[in-house]
């Protein structure tokens, strides 16, 4: 048992209940919603990265068999632009403080003027299916005329370059900056100073379950009902009711099954909007699937960073002053704003003591797939930045890279520390609680180094560290209701795509309730169901929906107690409600059954107050809205071998020791950890989106786009501490974005120093054979 340790549920690792469903093919993803007599869509994207419309013909298109419909720009640019309004908003205090600029970019539904990247939606298809759809779109002639096309975002910020928006003065699309004590006094007196660039490389969420929308009018109410796989069913909701012009309330969606979402599944695209527009315009259900090549090219991308970073440090290798100027290549539209880049300027200086601090952050617009967070959401990329940095310093100061780490590390006693900088909410950033000098230690002592590699084969170790501020707000929302049959209905505003909600969500309640964990069914990410909520993004979803639960659990309980006492005559003190059922304390005393006192009216002639605070309808509604971040931490280490002749890397082991404060089932923490941790190695070795100069993709399928299996990913030596956050009732830090953020890092490391002896220097992923190979051709030492 891990976490709680006081007993009840919460703590215990509990096999996930959906498991069994979901194994059984019993699953139910938008794929499997049956709409009889449902039209297909089909979109035509842009074969251009820059390129004015001249023209768009779909007279043949519409002669097509089976074709129902074929929109242009045109038939729909009366509908407002896309924009991610709460994903752009900058809180009020961060606006104060900082000052940062965020242009507004709005995605037209479909294309009219011109199209900025590969992939762009410039018409939409329906028919009777997906097949005549597609044979329907290669009968669109869209008249393009090619424009500039710009890649590469340093030369975007040119004073001479295109303008990707006509009504910004530059490719500007995110500016912000942020300065502690004094930096610039710090660099001119430290003992030793180094100056790197280090690169975060693009590259794709590619979940397993493509992008799908499916749309119904109800003939009757005429409310329309949309199922998404998305992670934020409250927000494309409300996008939804906005472009089409309806009340929200006349509009459901529910967030299905989801095959994994990461982040890419996290933001709205005009799809969501396009397919219930379509679904009242055509008057028959509307459904979109996505396939893999739309969802490597056209759905959002992430990661591309290049930090130009600075480290000042005294003789003994204590860190005085850190610069970095941090540019984020953002695509072509501004999706998400300062999520990424304030994201990555705020986890910068992870668990170090910095008394200095200088950074500064341009997200740029170039003509390439809009970026948008991923799993980590610019911490995966500044960690590589600052990791990198310090075994830079450490060689430089002839350290052993931990022991560097070691001497500059937070402490427990220091909790809760201020950093000097503001997080994303605009208050003082501040760590809650943890233990680094622990979460080191421990990583430590579990490295085993091959004491002789063979022939021709290098060993290298690498650390990487990490801090990461979950349970971003600004609410969550659950309700709990008891049913006559005495089985617990709890709905959450947040969907699952894989964490098992249905499990740790349950053991929240039980524990909260005391009923038996068997008697709680668990639904999220349906609007009707909880008409106000956010999502599953941001590592928020146990804190915020979990401490919901909690609270909304203990006031349905003291409901029950109250009424099961009225109803059995004896004094509240002396009930406990405990595996369902309500006892006294004396030994013979009465007893009832949860069962017993659900969905019945007061009885007459009894003092069962029916003012509904008091009555046996036990449900409660609880808006839980987090104080602050609860931040959680880890450090990885690993020992890989290299083969000088092949450059083939092989990863020998693995080591995390994580932080997540009281872990509500060891199970999920476990597989949420290696689920992580599996991407940040696919993004660390694997993975990469490539952009020839014309803006074309060039590894749009998988025969190009590499994916590691689970044969790629090895054995995972896993610890853990407990630091639990002050900052919610249960002490829960979230944990499904922390096993990505270090890998990048920790893997980069532990080749530089495995290479050591030919001066090979890390600066960027993913580090392939042949990019290993490079690296050891090019370096200053190089021997052939």
């Amino acid at each position: 048992m891990s976490g709680n340790e006081s007993g009840g549920w919460i703590g215990r690792p509990v096999p996930r209940v959906e498991d069994d469903r979901l194994l059984r093919g019993n699953g139910r993803y938008v794929d499997d919603i049956d709409l009889p007599g449902a039209a297909e869509a089909a979109v035509l994207r842009s074969p251009h990265a820059h390129a004015a419309i001249d023209s768009v013909d779909v007279t043949a298109a519409l002669r097509a068999p089976g074709v129902v419909a074929v929109w242009t720009g045109a038939d729909v640019a009366h509908l407002p632009a896309l924009l991610n309004r709460e994903e752009l908003r900058t809180p009020p205090r961060l606006a104060e403080l900082l000052g940062p600029r965020v242009a507004m970019t709005p995605m037209p539904l479909l294309a009219t003027d011109k199209v900025l990247y590969v992939g762009q939606p410039v018409a939409i298809v329906f028919a009777d299916s997906r097949y005549l759809a597609e044979d329907a779109l290669e009968l669109i002639d869209v008249r393009y005329r090619p424009l500039p096309v710009l890649v590469d975002p340093d030369l975007a910020l040119a004073d001479d370059a295109p303008l990707l928006h006509d009504d910004l003065p530059d490719n500007t699309a995110v500016a912000v900056a942020a300065r502690v004590g004094d930096p610039d006094a710090a660099f001119a007196t430290a003992h030793t100073v180094i100056s790197e660039e280090f690169q975060a490389h693009r590259y794709v969420a590619s979940p397993i379950e493509t992008r799908a929308v499916a749309a119904r009018v109800d003939t009757y109410s005429g409310d329309l009902t949309v199922w998404s796989n998305t992670q934020t069913p409250h927000r494309v909701r409300e996008a939804i009711a906005h472009t089409i012009g309806l009340d929200s309330e006349t509009v459901r969606v529910i967030a299905t099954d989801v095959g994994g979402g990461f982040g890419q599944k996290g933001i709205l695209y005009v799809e969501e909007l396009l397919i219930p527009y379509a679904a009242r315009e055509l008057g028959r259900p509307v459904v979109w699937r996505e396939d893999r090549n739309e969802n490597l090219t056209a759905a959002s991308h992430a990661r591309e960073q290049i930090h130009r970073i600075e480290l000042a440090a005294d003789a003994e290798g204590r860190l005085l002053a850190v610069r970095d100027r941090i540019t984020v290549n953002f695509g072509a539209y501004n999706m998400t704003g300062l999520v990424v880049p304030y994201n990555s300027l705020c986890h910068l200086l992870g668990p170090y003591r910095i008394p200095n601090v200088d950074i500064d952050v341009l997200g740029v617009l170039t003509n390439t797939a809009f970026a948008t967070p991923y799993r980590g959401a610019g911490r995966p990329e500044t960690v590589f930045a600052m990791e990198r940095a310090m075994d830079r310093l450490a060689a430089q100061l002839d350290l052993e890279p931990a022991e560097l780490r070691a001497r500059n590390l937070i402490g427990p006693d220091d909790m809760p520390y201020t950093t000097g900088l503001v997080d994303r909410s605009g208050n003082p950033q501040s760590y809650d609680s943890g233990d680094f000098p622990e979460l080191l230690r421990r990583a430590r002592a579990k490295v085993q180094v091959p004491s002789a590699p063979g022939p021709g084969k290098r060993i290298g170790v690498g650390y990487a560290m990490y801090i990461e501020a979950t349970g971003l707000g600004p609410f969550e929302t659950a309700r709990i209701d008891i049913a006559p049959s005495g089985r617990v209905k709890l709905a959450i505003g947040a969907p699952s795509q894989g964490q098992g909600h249905r499990t740790s969500m349950a053991q929240i309640a039980a524990d909260a309730l005391g009923v038996p964990l068997d008697v709680i069914d668990v639904v999220g990410g349906d609007t009707d169901r909880t008409p106000f909520g956010v999502g599953t993004i941001a590592s928020r979803a146990l804190v915020n929906a979990g401490n919901a639960t909690h609270r909304a659990g203990k006031l349905v309980r003291e409901k029950a107690l109250d009424a099961a006492a009225r109803r059995l005559g004896v004094p509240v003190g002396e009930l406990s409600l405990t595996e369902g059922v309500f006892t006294t304390r004396t030994p013979d005393g009465p007893t009832l059954a949860l069962a017993e006192l659900t969905g019945r009216a007061p009885l007459p002639g009894t003092s069962e107050p029916t003012d509904g605070r008091h009555g046996t309808e036990l449900s409660e509604t609880v808006h839980f809205r987090p104080p602050g971040f609860a931040v959680a931490s880890g450090a990885h280490a690993a020992v890989v071998e290299i083969d000088e002749a092949t450059g083939e890397l092989k990863i020998l082991q693995y080591v995390v020791v994580h932080d997540a404060g009281v872990i509500v089932n060891p199970l999920i923490a476990e597989g949420q950890v290696t689920g992580g941790i599996a991407q940040g190695i696919g993004g660390a070795l694997y993975e990469e989106m490539i952009y020839g100069p014309d803006g074309q993709p060039r590894t749009g399928t998988y025969m190009d786009y590499l994916v590691p299996t689970s044969s790629e990913i090895p054995d995972l030596d896993m610890d853990e501490i407990h630091s639990p956050s002050p900052m919610n009732d249960l002490g829960v830090k979230g944990l499904g974005e922390g096993g990505a953020i270090a890998p990048q890092a920790v893997l980069a490391n532990a080749v530089e120093d495995a290479l050591r002896p030919f001066g090979v220097v890390v600066r960027r992923g993913p580090l392939s054979p042949s990019r290993i190979r490079a690296l050891l051709r090019t370096a200053p030492a190089a021997t052939h």
